[in-house]
């Protein structure tokens, strides 16, 4: 594995914001930063922002996942994940095992000279496997983690449980039939897919948009943007989730923040600086990616609270749709809110009852649409299993999504069948 450290140094004055970072941890490191910072806080007015208030919390543990397992346990392992998903078929073709741990330590001083710290670790499981049949192939992936050592995941119960997984997901793909396009009424099974919550409206409702106006949801504050009963969080507190954090990169404690109540839009999530512009405070959403970069308002855990409708009878109740289970990547203006998106599993919804799979199914819309267009919510919320990474303005950390089943009436639907 490889080692880096370096440090980061912000000077704030009114709505400017410099910044300089280096991997030069030394005394004359500091001051070649600083000195290049001179021109922001020039005819600055010398005033102290409040540093965010203390915690003690921790929301997970200490111990660096790079040494808790020895490394050629770790490969050992893959090779065991490898002959388990070839020897389920002979249609299996290709697989593809990743095993990510990290661990960062991180260091705060603010101007008062208070120091914060916080140690992040983090571990990830991915598995792909590709099948073929008849001179045709499809593709499976599923995966697992959070901040924790990968102990958990190295365990047989749980990297079969995966294989298989992304094995029964290849599987249904192959057999799957063009997806149907038009216009039509879309449920949303649990868990991931609230990736489409988290992309097409969660960004829509970071601070840093919203100061600047450029945002679907700029100057809505205490209006009806959802349908009643939606209520959507972003919560860094949960422990373990791979978007838990228990200070920002800021120094701010993390917090559940409500973003949407009963439909109506109560709450941003912020960092410092867009926070005091916008007179709200932080909400504990500064974060970075490293060192290296300057911290924005970004998301950790965001989902929506369950509904009390059936999973089954939302189906049930729908004569002709679509069920999407599993996405894979999508595209979003944050300015108009227009979404498109991939589903990875989906399947045709007839006369009530769940259909043949369907592939090449793309979800066509925008966020505040789809927010007003919430027929039924299920009581069967769950977050993602810890796979999630989000990127803005060339910027990636981790996060997780979640969401119940949702029925969505009236999405654009991208497919080759009629």
């Amino acid at each position: 594995y490889n080692s880096v450290e370096g440090f980061g140094l912000r000077v704030v004055n009114g709505t400017k914001t410099g910044f300089s970072h280096s991997n030069e941890l030394t005394v004359q490191g500091l001051k070649n930063a600083s000195e290049s910072l001179k021109v922001v806080t020039r005819n600055g007015q010398g005033c102290l922002d409040k540093s965010p208030s203390q915690t003690n919390r921790k929301l997970y543990g200490d111990t660096n996942p790079l040494e808790a397992n020895g490394f050629a346990e770790k490969v050992n392992i893959l090779k065991e994940i490898d002959s388990y998903a070839r020897d389920l078929s002979t249609k299996v073709v290709q697989v593809s095992a990743n095993l990510a741990t990290s661990f960062q330590e991180i260091e705060i001083l603010t101007p008062e000279g208070r120091l914060v710290r916080d140690s992040r670790p983090m571990s990830r499981l991915g598995i792909s496997v590709i099948v073929e049949s008849g001179g045709h192939r499809e593709a499976g992936f599923t995966g697992q983690g959070g901040r924790f050592i990968a102990k958990h995941l190295l365990v047989p119960e749980t990297w079969q449980s995966l294989v298989d997984e992304a094995y029964r997901i290849a599987n249904v793909n192959l057999e799957a039939q063009v997806a149907p396009a038009g216009i039509k009424d879309v449920v949303l099974g649990p868990g991931w897919p609230g990736i489409l919550l988290h992309e097409a409206i969660g960004h829509g409702l970071e601070g840093d948009f919203n100061r600047k106006e450029t945002s679907a949801f700029s100057g809505l504050m205490g209006k009806r943007i959802a349908s009643r009963g939606v209520t959507v969080l972003d919560d860094g507190t949960l422990p373990d989730k791979r978007g838990s954090i228990s200070i920002d990169d800021e120094g701010t404690p993390s917090q559940a923040t409500t973003l949407i109540e009963d439909g109506i839009l109560v709450g941003y999530m912020q960092d410092r600086q867009n926070g005091r512009l916008m007179g709200t405070g932080s909400t504990g959403n500064g974060r970075r990616q490293s060192y290296a970069h300057t911290p924005m308002p970004r998301m950790t855990n965001t989902y929506m609270l369950a509904g009390n409708d059936n999973p089954e009878d939302i189906v049930s109740n729908l004569k002709d749709g679509i069920h999407a289970v599993g996405f894979g990547g999508g595209q979003v203006d944050i300015t108009s809110g227009k979404f498109v998106f991939s589903c990875v599993e989906a399947y045709r919804i007839q006369n009530g009852q769940r259909k043949e799979p369907i592939k090449n199914a793309t979800l066509i819309g925008d966020g505040p649409s789809v927010l007003k267009n919430i027929q039924a919510m299920g009581n069967d919320m769950s977050l993602d299993p810890g796979i999630g990474t989000c990127g803005k303005d060339g910027q990636w950390v981790p996060v997780c999504v979640g969401q119940p089943s949702i029925l969505i009436g009236g999405l654009t639907i991208g497919g080759g069948g009629s």
